[in-house]
C-alpha cells in the first residue's frame, strides 16, 4: 500500500529513500571488496613460485580501515614481504646477470579488479 505525503514532505521522504539505498549499496560493495581481497590473495598464493613454501603461505588479506561508507582490503605477505619485489621483478645477481622473474602479483591484481568491478555491477542492479 502506497504511503501519502505532503508536497511538503516530499523532500525528506526522497532523502529518506536515498539514504536507504546508499546504506545497502556501501554493505554490497563492502561484500565485493572482502570476496575480492580472499580471491587475489588465493591467487597469489596459488601462482606464488614454491621453494619451501613459506613463501606460498605468508599471505594474507587484512581489513586496514572501515567506515559507514567505505573499506579498505590491504593483501600482503606476511613475513617474507623482501621477497615479493624481488620474484614479481627479478633481480640483480651478485657475479652478473639477472634472475628471472615470476609474475604472480600483478595478474592477481588484474584479475581482482575485474572481479571487483563485476561483482559491484551485480550488487548495484
Amino acid at each position: 500500500m502506497a504511503k501519502t505525503i505532503s508536497i511538503d514532505e516530499m523532500a525528506s521522504a526522497i532523502n529518506e529513500g536515498l539514504q536507504e539505498y546508499a546504506n545497502l549499496a556501501a554493505d554490497d560493495m563492502k561484500d565485493a571488496v572482502r570476496k575480492t581481497a580472499k580471491s587475489v590473495k588465493e591467487e597469489i598464493s596459488a601462482n606464488a613460485p614454491i621453494k619451501s613454501g613459506a613463501y606460498k603461505k605468508s599471505w594474507a588479506a587484512k581489513e586496514t580501515a572501515e567506515s559507514a561508507e567505505t573499506l579498505s582490503v590491504t593483501v600482503y605477505s606476511k613475513n617474507r614481504y623482501q621477497l615479493a619485489h624481488l620474484l614479481e621483478k627479478g633481480h640483480a645477481l651478485r657475479g652478473g646477470g639477472r634472475t628471472k622473474a615470476f609474475p604472480h602479483i600483478a595478474p592477481a591484481e588484474e584479475t581482482g579488479e575485474d572481479m571487483l568491478l563485476k561483482l559491484i555491477e551485480q550488487a548495484l542492479n
